[in-house]
């Protein structure tokens, strides 16, 4: 049987030895780390999207979070809630049909816009509260890269409303209570979270982080499917 996913790779041989060298460069310039065996393939793609060695250590997992994240995609169906329109984007809509996933964001929807005039709330709030109403976030996989007011937003709706995601992807970037509200989420005890520590952060980094998640799903699903 191939070591090679069928879907979650890229689709020629050159982009797959292109991908897999530079995951090669990384292991060597990193040379150690913290990071278990099924943490540290996320960790090292999210340094592939943009080179920075940083988020070795920035990085921060729940103990269940690859657990968590592997067994939501390999449920089946799985919703993946972004806060914006970018993670939707960059997203693979194969690898994602692939398990029969879907994504869903509301940061520009009108009646988003039109609440937080209203209530003076940001949108990224109100499209939590619409994909709440929604029955969006529970069992989801929520990503969240540019707007810390989501992730505030998605922390109180755990505690306060009995919200239950699968796993939170909690990255927003910026300087005013980014840092923050990864620690708010990360203080929660009641679902599964993977954050990066500090003011970094961005939707390209949530993009990497599930589609390293999707790429530890195929593999589970083609062990146990030669397993069976």
């Amino acid at each position: 049987m191939s070591t090679v996913n069928t879907v979650t790779e890229q689709l020629t041989r050159a982009g797959q030895a292109i991908e897999h060298d530079s995951f090669a460069i990384i292991d060597a310039e990193v040379q150690s780390h913290s990071y278990t065996a099924e943490q540290w393939p996320i960790v090292r793609r999210m340094i592939h999207a943009n080179a920075d060695f940083e988020f070795n250590g920035l990085t921060d997992f729940h103990p269940q979070a690859v657990q968590a994240g592997v067994a939501a995609m390999l449920r089946g169906g799985t919703p993946v809630v972004a806060d914006v329109e970018m993670i939707c984007s960059g997203l693979s809509q194969p690898r994602l049909a692939h398990f029969g996933m879907r994504t869903h964001q509301f940061i520009s929807d009108a009646d988003v816009i039109a609440q937080a005039q209203q209530e003076d709330t940001t949108r990224a709030v109100q499209a939590m509260r619409k994909a709440h109403r929604l029955g969006l976030l529970q069992g989801a996989i929520v990503g969240i890269g540019n707007a810390p007011t989501a992730l505030i937003e998605l922390a109180r709706l755990i505690a306060e409303e009995g919200v239950r995601p699968a796993l939170v992807v909690g990255m927003p970037v910026g300087f005013v209570s980014a840092a923050e509200s990864k620690d708010l989420i990360a203080s929660q005890h009641e679902v599964p979270w993977l954050v990066i520590r500090g003011r970094k952060g961005g939707s390209t980094l949530v993009v990497a982080a599930v589609h390293a998640l999707l790429s530890l799903a195929e593999a589970q699903q083609k062990l146990t499917t030669a397993q069976g």
